[in-house]
């Protein structure tokens, strides 16, 4: 007993930590994420249409969509797959493009690293761009907080419940539409309007601009592999940039 009372008493306190989960924090992350949930259904409802007309079967796009649950790489793999290109190549620019998800896996581990494993894959698997950005607006700082996993939540499963609805519509749909309708020049509307509010920043901006050259320089290569340069050459960009911000402002 002695033991134990005096191990105790030189253990230093546990500290506490806020609850993750409030159901007032849950009601203000759907409410803020609601807005974008129209444009997140429409852009499923034109990766839908494209993935049938494609040649996927009506199962095959379903299952993409649920497994991979992210447009712009099912866009990327779908001329790939069209075009009889071989397998690694498809995987390739896939990965390629979903790359900007490890960016997001690292802003978003501080907060949750304490959640079972489980739990963090279920988050990471409905995480997607605008989410993790309204996150971070709400939840700048790394210290622990009240209803964090709850407000996450409520930005989460919306926008995944809002993609699936879309994606699902447009697979059904896909056989419907008229191809004079201009999906392709629909579709590149609707990702604009995702993308330009992620390029606010002078990296951001400057990584687009130098991915859309390298996109239209390198167009004759195989395989749409010019995407896949484009990615590549837009990214070390935006982190190069990134960091020479960062060395101005620490020697400014």
């Amino acid at each position: 007993m002695w033991r134990e009372s005096h191990m105790s008493a030189l253990m230093p306190p546990a500290v506490e930590r806020p609850p993750d989960e409030d159901p007032a924090l849950w009601r203000e992350g759907c409410r803020v994420g609601t807005p974008t949930l129209f444009g997140i259904g429409a852009w499923g409802i034109v990766v839908g249409i494209a993935m049938v007309k494609s040649g996927l079967t009506v199962g095959q796009a379903l299952g993409m969509t649920v497994l991979v649950f992210a447009g712009s790489a099912q866009l990327a793999a779908l001329p790939l797959i069209a075009a009889n290109a071989p397998v690694w190549v498809v995987f390739a620019t896939a990965l390629v493009v979903n790359l900007r998800f490890l960016i997001f896996s690292a802003l978003l581990a501080p907060h949750f690293a304490h959640l079972p494993w489980r739990q963090r894959l279920a988050l990471g698997y409905t995480a997607g761009d605008l989410t993790v950005a309204l996150f971070l607006q709400r939840f700048p700082s790394e210290a622990p907080a009240r209803g964090k996993v709850s407000y996450l939540k409520g930005l989460l499963y919306p926008n995944w419940v809002a993609w699936q609805v879309g994606s699902a519509a447009g697979v059904f749909l896909g056989s419907a539409v008229p191809p004079q309708w201009g999906l392709g020049f629909a579709g590149t509307l609707a990702i604009i309007c995702i993308m330009v509010p992620l390029a606010a920043s002078r990296a951001a901006a400057c990584g687009v601009l130098v991915a859309g050259a390298t996109a239209v320089l390198a167009v004759g290569l195989p395989y749409k592999l010019g995407l896949l340069a484009a990615v590549l050459v837009g990214m070390l960009s935006a982190m190069a940039v990134q960091q020479l911000l960062e060395k101005w402002g620490r020697h400014a």
